[in-house]
């Protein structure tokens, strides 16, 4: 007896939960990740199938995060039906519109603005009760990703013992700064291509089953320093200090301007780190090459903020000369 496909598991799955025989589907999205997304069509009506291999993904942790959120009253896919054993879930159909090609300089204040609220009432209201914490362990874990990917793999160099000593030092003084920082509920992907414009209560949030207890500038830097666009930096630093004063009158205990702008640009280049390394390990591992035309600007990133920081401008002078004139959106030979 032939077991069934993939594919024909998922699409009786779906007929099942809509209670149509005839519902079609064809393929939404495919995600950094395992899973991919899947548009079903049934009575003049879409929705989004989600497909996570059991042995790859447990969506467990999705449906968790899925309903904290909703209960903060964020907007995120409502859910029609789940199951954890096979790893498929129906829900709302929030379009196709994500925020980053909807963004331009006379754009982004309004819908930054409505990101902010989303992301305000995210820290203050959704209950980060259990989830893991963003502690020491995790942060550097995620940081090693860059010397392993971007350095060995990508520009294929090892650096020294005294190199070593240079990233650590940079590494210690970022997970620091993190630690000293209010702990809320973090989103972890807050940017950009997982926002949506959709019709109603803006934005729709997606792609958050990696939500932790966490520094309370980890989603504010990523969604202002966003790996896929770039800001002229005064009108960053303005975003992050409004945002600042709106986090204190909420009663969070935010330092004075100075400190939560040098919390937030040491916070980004945490993130950014760990990008460096992870966009190389999607190609090298994954197969998935087009997040290697996103390294320049996660680059420019860490070079520019890290050089502000003498904490961590060695770092950042030692991955210079290890990239040298090497264009990094080219895959190594």
């Amino acid at each position: 007896m032939t077991l069934p496909t993939r594919e024909e598991l998922r699409l009786q799955w779906t007929r099942d939960a809509l209670g149509d025989p005839e519902a079609q589907m064809q393929r939404a999205s495919v995600d950094a990740s395992f899973r991919s997304y899947w548009r079903a069509t049934s009575a003049d009506r879409s929705w989004i199938v989600m497909d996570a291999p059991p042995d790859k993904e447990d969506i467990r942790p999705w449906l968790d995060v899925a309903g904290r959120l909703a209960r903060a009253g964020l907007h995120v896919p409502e859910i029609q039906a789940a199951d954890a054993g096979r790893g498929f879930v129906l829900m709302e159909d929030l379009g196709d519109r994500t925020l980053l090609p909807e963004l331009s300089l006379s754009s982004v204040d309004r819908h930054y603005g409505e990101a902010l609220d989303a992301l305000l009432a995210m820290q203050l209201h959704a209950d980060a009760g259990g989830l893991p914490a963003y502690d020491r362990e995790r942060l550097v874990a995620e940081m090693e990703l860059m010397p392993e990917w971007l350095l060995k793999r990508h520009l294929g160099y090892v650096p020294t013992c005294d190199e070593w000593d240079v990233v650590e030092a940079a590494f210690t003084a970022l997970v620091a700064s993190a630690a000293a920082q209010p702990q809320v509920f973090v989103h972890r992907d807050y940017h950009s291509r997982n926002l949506m414009i959709t019709d109603r209560d803006n934005p729709g949030v997606i792609d958050f089953q990696v939500a932790m207890l966490g520094p309370v500038t980890y989603d504010l830097a990523s969604l202002l320093r966003d790996c896929y666009i770039e800001w002229p930096r005064d009108r960053v630093e303005a975003w992050a200090e409004a945002y600042r004063l709106r986090l204190q009158a909420a009663g969070i205990a935010v330092p004075d301007s100075a400190g939560f702008l040098r919390a937030f640009d040491l916070m980004g280049l945490q993130r950014h780190i760990k990008v460096l390394g992870i966009f190389c390990r999607l190609w090298y591992r994954d197969g998935k090459a087009g997040y290697l035309l996103d390294l320049p600007l996660v680059w420019k990133y860490t070079r520019e903020v890290g050089s502000r920081h003498p904490e961590i401008a060695p770092l950042v002078e030692l991955i210079a000369r290890c990239i040298g004139d090497r264009d990094l959106a080219r895959p190594a030979g």
